[in-house]
């Protein structure tokens, strides 16, 4: 069972939000940073290395431009999935009609923090977007059952020690 936009809202953003990120069926994202990937990615079965990225700044009127390619943006908004629920994080349906997708992974009980996901601008002409868009969706799912544990991985806590609440 999914959760109601509202409620998600509340839950699992800690800074409350804006009543435009509350949707019917969960609460919009909005971008916060951009990266351009500059090497390759290490993953193994007990190795991971992230590829480094270079920061991609915004204009003066806070855009960034995306030429082709694939990109790591993180979320501005603090994340916090309650143990009894699963995160599922979709991209708007904006970006897909203008060949942009967003990619994403699942977020566990108990996951705390500002996450990351893979932007890829496929369209040929580049992609312009400014920082602070909605740019995904989060649902919340109900987990029959307790879960033993919440997330314990190597990103719990990404990204909030230098955040606050805006």
């Amino acid at each position: 069972m999914y959760l109601e936009g509202s409620r998600v809202s509340c839950l699992a953003l800690p800074c409350g939000g804006e009543e435009s990120q509350v949707q019917p069926a969960g609460v919009d994202l909005k971008l916060d940073t951009v990266e351009l990937l500059r090497e390759p990615g290490v993953l193994g079965v007990s190795e991971r290395r992230l590829p480094r990225g270079d920061p991609v700044e915004p204009g003066p009127d806070g855009y960034y431009m995306l030429e082709p390619g694939a990109y790591r943006v993180r979320f501005a908004d603090i994340v916090r999935i309650p143990m009894w629920t699963v995160g599922f994080c979709y991209p708007r349906s904006s970006l897909l009609r203008m060949g942009v997708s967003l990619h994403c992974a699942v977020w566990d009980p108990g996951y705390e923090g500002r996450g990351q996901a893979l932007l890829v601008v496929y369209n040929e002409n580049g992609f312009r977007v400014q920082r602070g868009a909605r740019i995904a969706q989060l649902v919340l799912a109900r987990i029959e059952g307790s879960p033993s544990s919440g997330y314990r991985g190597a990103y719990q806590g990404e990204a909030i020690g230098h955040h606050s609440c805006r």
